[in-house]
């Protein structure tokens, strides 16, 4: 995760979560279960949506932009869900400064999965297809999953979100110090890694 401070804005270039993946295992009322995201699951979300939201913490009251707005640039690569935006509020700076942004997370709903047993008992979930609604930057240590019931039209669906944590490098080109620019490394955990063995698989940033 890049974090560019320039002046009145920063620049967040990152990748939101990774295709072709094992999650950790994770928690829900049908009992413990693997995910994975099938690779151009997110590729044909985008294609089938004229906008995402950039929110703060999934809260719908504090947007930060959009695809539409021109601040934020979303594609899938063989890594995975890339997002690059750039952000004019206030307080998201001095996060960024304050090396308080912890994570990036996406809201979505499912449209085609597919569910099987696992040989050690844990259920494997991959995902095919997907309504993608928000992206969201954090600035709390992430609760990898979550779910909620939301009314769409004339019906409730599950909104489900999904959550990282990131190592980020901040580069300050606000502050001058003995005429360089400040640049700190904060390490949340082990996810860039993760990215990294990834590329070396086969992707490219």
């Amino acid at each position: 995760m890049r974090i560019e401070i320039r002046g009145n804005q920063v620049l967040l270039d990152g990748y939101v979560n990774a295709v072709d993946r094992e999650s950790r295992v994770l928690p829900s009322p049908r009992g413990r279960f693997i995910e994975k995201i099938k690779p151009k699951t997110f590729e044909r979300a985008l294609q089938n949506t004229d906008n995402v939201d950039l929110l703060f913490n999934h809260d719908k009251s504090r947007k930060l932009g959009s695809i539409k707005d021109g601040n934020l640039d979303l594609h899938e690569d063989s890594i995975g869900l890339r997002a690059i935006a750039t952000v004019t509020d206030e307080e998201i700076i001095q996060k960024a400064k304050n090396g308080e942004l912890r994570g990036w997370s996406f809201g979505f709903i499912a449209n085609k999965d597919q569910w099987e047993d696992g040989p050690d008992g844990i259920q494997r979930r991959v995902l095919e297809d997907i309504d993608l609604l928000e992206v969201s930057i954090l600035d709390k240590t992430p609760a990898y999953i979550a779910t909620s019931i939301e009314a769409r039209g004339e019906e409730n669906v599950i909104l489900e979100t999904r959550s990282d944590d990131f190592k980020a490098k901040i580069e300050d080109l606000s502050t001058q110090k003995e005429g360089k620019q400040e640049k700190r490394e904060v390490d949340y955990s082990l996810y860039e890694k993760e990215m990294e063995i990834l590329k070396l698989k086969g992707g490219k940033k």
